[in-house]
C-alpha cells in the first residue's frame, strides 16, 4: 500500500488501482454494475457492517435507487454516483452551467447570493443582491412545489441551454437577461478586502469551496496561497472568514489553509486523525500541522450556515482546540465523515463509467471530537441578508462579524434578525452537486 491523501468528499488514494485493459461496452445500468457496487461497499463503506443483504440487482431501474436501499439511515445522508469526469472535474472547478448561487431573505424573496467571474452570469456582470423576480416569464412563487421547496426548471448543465432571468436591481430598476450555458472555470475566492477597524486591520475572506489548482502537485490551491499573502502582506490582526455558503471539497486544499491560519506555536502538533472500518484500519493515519507563512492570529471568526458542510467544518473542528473561534450566522451542515471514489479498485466500475463515492472514513480533531452530525452550532444567531453586495456593512452577518470585533458582543437587534429559511440551496441538489452548488 502507498501512502494515503485525504479528500472530505474527495480523497485521492494512490493504492495500486485496476489497469483495464480489455476492451468493453460501457453498459452502466447493467445489473453487473449494481453488484460491484455492493462488493465495493462491503469492502471500504464507513457503515460496512451496516449493510443489508445484498438486494436482487434486477429489482433496481437505476443505480442510484440501488445504492440508497443499501446505505446506513439515518446517518449517511452523503453516499453518491457520478461520473469519473464529472468527479475529476468538480474538485478543481471546472464547472457548466450559468455559474451563480441563490438565497432566500427573511421575507422570502430570492436573491443572487455569488456569481463566478468566468461564468456566463458573471461575464454578464450578475452581482450579488440581485433580486431575481422571475425566470421563463414565470414569477418566483409559480416554482414553489407541494413540499414547499422550490424547482426551477432550469434543466441540465449541458452547455447551450438557454434560461432568461428578470432582476431587480439594488437601484429599483429591473433587468432581463438571457443567459446561454457554457463550459467555465469557476472561482473559490469570491471576495477579499483589508479594512479597519479601531486601531486592528481586519481581513475579509469570502470562500465558496475547496478546489484545488489543476495540475499542482502536492494537491494545494494558487487562490488560497494568493489571499494568505494578501493577508499576510496587509498585516491583518483579526480574519473574518465567510463559509455560508461552503459546501466543501478538498481536504488538501483545507489542510492547506489551517497551515497558513495556525499559530507558530502550535504548527507542528496534532490536525486531526481519520478513522476508516474495521478491514481498511492499516489505512487510518493522523495529520500534523506544517505551519506556512506569517500570519499570527489569536482568533478567526468564521460566518456559516446551513449550506457549511464538510471539509468547512473540518477546518473548523481542527483549529478548535488551537485558536479562539467565533462562529456567526447559523448551524453548520453536519458532515463529520468524508468519502473517496471507488470506481480505481473495480474494473466493472471503471469499465461503465460509474464513480461510487461511498462514506469511506471520519475524523476527528485532536481533542477526539469526531460526531458533529448535527452540526457546529453558532454562537450568534444571525439571519442572512443576501440583498447586500460583499463587504456592504448592511449584510447582518458580516455586520455582526465586525461588530464583535469592535465590542465583544453582537447586539439585539442583530440578534434578533435571525430566521431559518424553509429551503434552501443546498437542499436543491444531492451527491456531487450538494458540495460545489451552483445553477
Amino acid at each position: 500500500m502507498k501512502q494515503v491523501k485525504w479528500i472530505l468528499g474527495l480523497v485521492l488514494l494512490s493504492i495500486g488501482a485496476c489497469d483495464p485493459k480489455e476492451d468493453s461496452v460501457p453498459n452502466p445500468t447493467a445489473d453487473v454494475v449494481k453488484d460491484a457496487i455492493y462488493k465495493s461497499m462491503e469492502e471500504w463503506y464507513y457503515w460496512n457492517k451496516e449493510l443489508p443483504a445484498a438486494p436482487k440487482a434486477g429489482d433496481f431501474d437505476t443505480n442510484e435507487a440501488y445504492l440508497d436501499a443499501i446505505t446506513f439511515k439515518p446517518l449517511d445522508r452523503f453516499s453518491y454516483l457520478t461520473t469519473q469526469e464529472a468527479f475529476n472535474n468538480a474538485f478543481v472547478g471546472k464547472n457548466a452551467g450559468h455559474g451563480f448561487g441563490f438565497s432566500f431573505d427573511s421575507t422570502e424573496r430570492l436573491f443572487l447570493s455569488y456569481v463566478f467571474s468566468e461564468a456566463p452570469a458573471g461575464k454578464d456582470g450578475w452581482q450579488r443582491g440581485w433580486e431575481i423576480i422571475g425566470m421563463n416569464g414565470k414569477s418566483i412563487p409559480e416554482y414553489k412545489t407541494a413540499s414547499g421547496g422550490y424547482d426551477f426548471k432550469l434543466g441540465p448543465t449541458d452547455p447551450g441551454i438557454t434560461n432568461t432571468f428578470t432582476f431587480k436591481l439594488p437601484d429599483g430598476s429591473t433587468t432581463t437577461r438571457t443567459n446561454i450555458k457554457a463550459e467555465y472555470q469557476s472561482n473559490s475566492v469570491l471576495h477579499q478586502e483589508i479594512i479597519s477597524v479601531g486601531a486592528k486591520k481586519v481581513g475579509y475572506w469570502v470562500y465558496q469551496s475547496f478546489k484545488a489548482t489543476a495540475g499542482l502537485s502536492p494537491t494545494s490551491s494558487n487562490e488560497v496561497k494568493s489571499s494568505m499573502e494578501f493577508f499576510q502582506a496587509g498585516g491583518i490582526n483579526e480574519l473574518i472568514i465567510d463559509l455560508r455558503y461552503n459546501g466543501g471539497g478538498s481536504v488538501a486544499v483545507a489542510e492547506q489553509i489551517m497551515n497558513y491560519l495556525i499559530q507558530a506555536t502550535n504548527g507542528n502538533r496534532l490536525m486531526y486523525t481519520n478513522k476508516l472500518n474495521s478491514l481498511k484500519t492499516s489505512l487510518q493515519s493522523s495529520t500534523n500541522f506544517k505551519k506556512v507563512g506569517g500570519l499570527s492570529l489569536s482568533r478567526v471568526l468564521f460566518i456559516t450556515s446551513r449550506g457549511s458542510a464538510s471539509a468547512s467544518e473540518l477546518v473548523i473542528n481542527s483549529l478548535d482546540p488551537y485558536m479562539d473561534l467565533v462562529l456567526i450566522g447559523d448551524n453548520t451542515f453536519g458532515k463529520p465523515v468524508g468519502s473517496f471514489p471507488l470506481s480505481r479498485y473495480n474494473k466493472t466500475l471503471v469499465d461503465n463509467n460509474v464513480e461510487l463515492v461511498p462514506i469511506t472514513f471520519a475524523t476527528a480533531n485532536s481533542q477526539g471530537k469526531a460526531e458533529y452530525f448535527d452540526g457546529f452550532p453558532a454562537d450568534f444567531t444571525v439571519g442572512d441578508s443576501p440583498q447586500f453586495n460583499w463587504g456592504d456593512p448592511r449584510d447582518l452577518r458580516y455586520g455582526a462579524a465586525i461588530q464583535y470585533i469592535q465590542n465583544g458582543t453582537i447586539n439585539a437587534r442583530m440578534r434578533n434578525s435571525y430566521f431559518r429559511p424553509k429551503w434552501e440551496m443546498i437542499d436543491a441538489f444531492k451527491g456531487l452537486q450538494q458540495e460545489f452548488p451552483a445553477y
